[in-house]
């Protein structure tokens, strides 16, 4: 059986009005409310208590947008035609800032962005981030229109926590859906084919259109941003993927500073192995091949922590940045070796 996963915008042909198809890639201020109660004994007073989802819908539904980006296509019967995609994003600042997928945006010629309110506003893209797929756009909204929605803590997930998805699928605007984290630390590749770490998985319905909308707790934060689904038909299976919201507390900061995101890179291909991460390539030119490090090798640790698994060694060197100079330990043909890597600008 083949196996697909599917970006989630969807895609308006130009000028077939009232139809849409839907591309797919083989391979919404949040205020907390305190509830003050008497406690008997000197244990601390209990969080507040989960909201329902209808709660959390009514909190951060004002924060949810819809995305309507326009570009430039190759026609299949010769030259260029214009066309529109629709994704869904989340206003991230009192700013006009907001957030949604690199995918929604990419080769954007104009975009525009919709509130809870039904006003449509132009929309520039300030950065953008294949890597993470991962984008920034900004709008020029009056403050009181603006629902910032706050972003949580994607470390603290467990399997079986209750979660809810807000966006436009198939262009139907602030549609709710809910069900549970799925699994934790899946993988997920990015539109530049890089490997996006830590992502989450969930079975709340998502479908083209819910992209670069946002997961949410049961406390009405963000904790990922919906992204992909792995789907046969191309619809929703129960199987989606969310970026979490760690890796979108760091990317956002600096495509919001400066328009754009360093990734470290090693240039090795890596595969979980017995006793740690074998690199199954280690590619011409980069700081793994300039260290010495060969296919084969097993790394064991890194900056002394034990390695274990792909995953692992893979968001240890997304921790670091360009220039850093990290110690790796491995094994070769039984024995132990170290090197000293600077590690590089990721390749686009």
């Amino acid at each position: 059986m083949t196996r697909k996963l599917a970006l989630l915008a969807t895609v308006l042909a130009a000028g077939a009005a009232g139809l849409a198809g839907y591309a797919a890639v083989s391979a919404g201020g949040t205020r907390t409310v305190v509830r003050e109660a008497t406690v008997p004994s000197p244990e601390p007073a209990a969080a507040t208590a989960p909201l329902s989802v209808t709660g959390v819908y009514d909190r951060a539904s004002q924060g949810v947008v819809e995305i309507t980006v326009t570009s430039t296509a190759e026609s299949p019967f010769g030259g260029a035609q214009t066309q529109q995609a629709q994704g869904s994003g989340f206003v991230y600042d009192s700013a006009g800032h907001v957030v949604t997928n690199e995918h929604v945006v990419d080769g954007a010629r104009s975009a525009s962005v919709q509130l809870w309110n039904g006003k449509t506003y132009k929309a520039t893209v300030v950065g953008s981030d294949p890597s993470t797929d991962l984008a920034v756009l900004r709008i020029d909204a009056p403050p009181a229109e603006l629902h910032p929605l706050s972003l949580g803590d994607s470390g603290a997930l467990r399997v079986g926590q209750a979660v809810v998805a807000i966006g436009s699928p198939f262009g139907l605007e602030e549609s709710v859906t809910a069900g549970i984290v799925s699994a934790l630390h899946r993988e997920m590749t990015a539109p530049n084919n890089f490997t996006i770490t830590d992502s989450i998985q969930t079975d709340a319905a998502i479908n083209h259109g819910n992209s670069g909308g946002p997961l949410l707790d049961l406390d009405g934060k963000v904790i990922g941003v919906t992204s992909q689904i792995e789907s046969d038909s191309g619809d929703n299976a129960g199987v989606g993927f969310a970026i979490p919201s760690d890796t979108v507390r760091s990317v956002v900061s600096q495509l919001i500073s400066s328009g754009s995101v360093q990734h470290a890179y090693l240039g090795v291909a890596i595969r979980t192995a017995s006793g740690g991460v074998e690199l199954t390539q280690v590619r011409s030119d980069t700081p793994a091949a300039k260290a010495g490090l060969q296919a084969g090798d097993v790394v064991t640790a890194l900056d002394g922590r034990k390695v274990t698994d792909a995953a692992g060694l893979s968001s240890a060197i997304d921790a670091k940045k360009p220039g850093d100079v990290v110690q790796l330990t491995y094994s070769r043909d039984g024995r132990s070796h170290s090197a000293s890597v600077t590690l590089a600008e990721r390749p686009s």
